[in-house]
């Protein structure tokens, strides 16, 4: 049985934890701006039902991170910060937007989760079946995102690139630390 690499592994469980952490924290700032300015009862549906899945998969690493004893980025005070401040941001621009947030993100996640996929094998089975079950989640939140008027016509193509960098970052950051 070929085995997973154990530092890959323990990455992985770090980083999609602050990922999972961060997503949630994106949500929480759109739902700040939606309760407080800007009033649109469908889209604050949307987005709390996105954000109930992330709450499950950031469950499920936290899970992980204690029962293998990972230590969590050191960074993820300032990554909730940003995730508030990308979600409140933008909302404040818009639906299209604030769609657009979603959309971005996940598809740097779906990316990312399949690089992970690829590098696990059969001795971390459940790890890569979660990650696979996410990676769809993750999928279709982008798919509700472009229903909903996620775009990246005229200025929101910067606005995409923006929050895909930052995304990266983000990523390869919280790996190492």
């Amino acid at each position: 049985m070929k085995k997973s690499n154990p530092k890959k592994v323990e990455e992985f469980i770090r980083v999609d934890h602050a990922g999972e952490r961060g997503a949630i924290k994106i949500y929480e700032g759109q739902l700040l701006a939606l309760n407080t300015l800007i009033k649109d009862e469908n889209l604050k549906k949307i987005i709390e039902e996105m954000k109930v899945h992330e709450k499950e998969h950031c469950d499920f690493f936290e899970k992980e991170i204690e029962k293998r004893k990972i230590q969590p980025t050191k960074l993820l005070p300032l990554w909730d910060l940003l995730g508030i401040g990308l979600g409140f941001g933008s909302t404040l621009l818009g639906k299209k937007a604030a769609m657009l947030c979603t959309a971005s993100v996940e598809e740097v996640i779906d990316k990312h989760y399949l690089d992970q996929i690829n590098q696990l094998e059969s001795d971390e089975k459940k790890l890569k079946e979660n990650i696979i079950k996410f990676r769809q989640d993750e999928l279709d939140h982008r798919d509700i995102a472009y229903e909903k008027g996620a775009t990246k016509q005229g200025p929101y193509f910067i606005l995409d690139k923006i929050i895909k960098l930052g995304s990266k970052i983000a990523i390869n950051i919280s790996e190492k630390i």
